[in-house]
């Protein structure tokens, strides 16, 4: 009967508030990434996840609400990612570098976070200066970063004297580039950064970058 797994669903949503919630975060995601915020309509998400403008506000307070939970969402599974990496036992050459990696497979992966943060700096950050959880979620990166630095120049193996919120810059906006820009570049240069030959040889090059700045491998240490 078609009846019967509307309502079957329904009742798991009833019993189950916090998967109704990832899977509104989720669809939302993906309509914030695909029209920006203006263009995003609350009814269309609620279509796509067969429940209720209602339930959505329920839970969320509004659709500015619901953007910055999206917000917060793809930022925080961005950060557990950085949070993975082993610093005390890789050396700082190799930690630093598979930082490098780990932050170009995210990016590869997770294509909605970059078009999110696209959005986001066209509205200069308004919404996730509203939030509490993103005003503390730069943090632990940059304690990562700190922490690979230090034990680089104690091991004399970096000699470049790099403050952690650059090298995150360096990392993210290499990373960030050929996912956000790859349909104007494409268009200018008739290449598409994002086949596996290209991708290949650009997780291995934003590694070595960050690697020979460090290490003074691309010039004077330090200037």
């Amino acid at each position: 009967m078609p009846s019967q797994p509307a309502t079957r669903v329904t009742g798991d949503r009833q019993r189950d508030p916090d998967r109704t919630k990832a899977e509104i975060l989720a669809v939302a995601q993906g309509e914030f990434a695909r029209h920006g915020y203006a263009g995003a309509r609350v009814d269309e998400i609620a279509a796509l996840t067969r429940t209720t403008k209602r339930m959505i506000y329920y839970y969320f307070g509004g659709k500015e609400q619901l953007y910055i939970a999206v917000l917060e969402k793809a930022y925080s599974e961005v950060r557990a990612v950085e949070r993975t990496l082993d610093v005390e036992h890789l050396a700082p050459v190799e930690a630093i570098r598979t930082l490098a990696e780990l932050t170009f497979d995210h990016h590869d992966a997770h294509r909605d976070f970059i078009k999110l943060v696209s959005i986001e700096n066209i509205h200069q950050a308004e919404h996730i200066r509203k939030s509490e959880v993103l005003a503390n979620l730069g943090t632990p990166v940059l304690d990562v970063i700190s922490q690979i630095l230090d034990a680089g120049q104690a091991s004399g193996a970096f000699v470049t004297d790099a403050d952690a919120v650059d090298v995150h810059m360096m990392i993210s906006a290499f990373c960030f580039f050929r996912i956000a820009n790859q349909h104007t570049f494409g268009a200018l240069f008739g290449r598409d950064l994002t086949t596996s030959e290209h991708r290949d040889r650009h997780r291995k090059m934003i590694g070595e970058m960050v690697v020979a700045y460090l290490t003074g491998a691309g010039g004077p240490a330090g200037a």
